[in-house]
């Protein structure tokens, strides 16, 4: 499903990985018959690889977490979103490039 360093975050997992984070979190939600997200996937293993040690980059699927997706306004996928200090940073709906979630990254990185 996901690359080495991309973490899984799930319903039991979401607070403690995502919101009470002390790096940016970038966090992907997906799903498996979504054939844009899973154009994506490759993506968010890179990036996971290239901000590991300074964010936490991971995957939420919406089909069996389905209450994060509905806590967070998901209505279309992929959305990836933007933690910092456990709030939502910045919101990416539908398939982007590489260098617009790392600009995002790096902005959060340094503010």
């Amino acid at each position: 499903m996901a690359g080495p360093n991309t973490r899984e975050f799930t319903e039991a997992n979401f607070e403690d990985e995502v919101l009470n984070a002390s790096e940016p979190v970038l966090v992907d939600f997906w799903a498996e018959w979504c054939m844009p997200c899973r154009a994506l996937g490759p993506t968010i293993d890179e990036l996971a690889t290239e901000y590991a040690g300074k964010a936490r980059v991971g995957k939420v699927d919406t089909e069996t977490n389905p209450s994060l997706a509905a806590k967070f306004g998901i209505m279309n996928i992929p959305t990836v979103i933007l933690f910092k200090n456990g709030q939502v940073r910045e919101k990416f709906v539908g398939l982007r490039g590489k260098k617009d979630f790392a600009a995002s990254l790096n902005a959060a990185l340094t503010s």
